[in-house]
């Protein structure tokens, strides 16, 4: 009994934190987009192509989480107008982001000069599924070579998916991946989420993804303003 106490309390804190977190980015009028998935799912890559598409129309900060390497952040620093690298090896939590460590990134992220903040969480299934982080948005990705059977294996990531993002389409022809199977199991869990077919080598798919995004920064400055913010 005490344990499940603790667990409840920790995810209190956290969602206590995280609202903390979106009040602030509503503040600076900044969307903030939480990007999960398993490691080598093509997480970064989707952000480099993210940013290439968008950044003369967007201004756009990244937050990289990864529990011992800065690679990721090394990537994105030269693309991107603001890059935090959240390192979370020595961390309580070190399998997924939590809303403190992202309230201590922000304090050091120019918000003013930012439309759109990428959160790129560290690769698991699991572990960031239950922790919010302030974001608007929560996206999935899933990559061909991990197989379709991701939904059923890790329900709980994709259940409160905004976007679920199939990358590496490009190896359509030379893996077992059913596309139909695969979106029908998502939508078994929850039914609201966009789904994006995309290749961040061959670039397909790109363009109606960052469109989702663009409007999505749009929609929410107008909800922002709309409450008196």
């Amino acid at each position: 009994m005490k344990r499940i106490e603790v667990v409840q309390n920790i995810l209190e804190a956290n969602e206590s934190i995280a609202a903390q977190n979106q009040r602030l980015l509503d503040k600076h009028r900044v969307f903030a987009i939480n990007i999960m998935s398993a490691p080598g799912a093509g997480k970064t890559s989707l952000i480099l192509q993210t940013i290439a598409k968008l950044k003369d129309r967007l201004r756009i900060g990244v937050i990289e989480g990864d529990v011992a390497s800065t690679l990721d952040a090394e990537k994105v620093k030269d693309e991107a107008a603001a890059v935090i690298q959240i390192t979370t090896r020595n961390m309580s939590e070190s399998c997924s982001l939590i809303a403190n460590m992202i309230d201590h990134a922000l304090m050091s992220l120019p918000l003013e000069d930012i439309d759109l903040l990428l959160i790129e969480n560290v690769g698991n299934l699991i572990c960031p599924s239950e922790f919010v982080l302030g974001e608007h948005k929560r996206v999935v990705i899933s990559s061909l070579p991990e197989g379709d059977d991701k939904p059923i294996k890790y329900p709980m990531i994709f259940a409160d998916a905004n976007a679920v993002i199939i990358n590496k389409i490009d190896l359509l022809p030379h893996v077992d991946f059913d596309i139909p199977a695969f979106r029908r199991a998502v939508k078994e869990l929850n039914p609201k989420p966009e789904f994006f077919e995309v290749s961040c080598k061959t670039g397909m798919g790109i363009e109606a993804w960052c469109s989702w995004l663009f409007d999505g920064v749009e929609s929410n400055a107008q909800k922002v303003i709309n409450e008196g913010g």
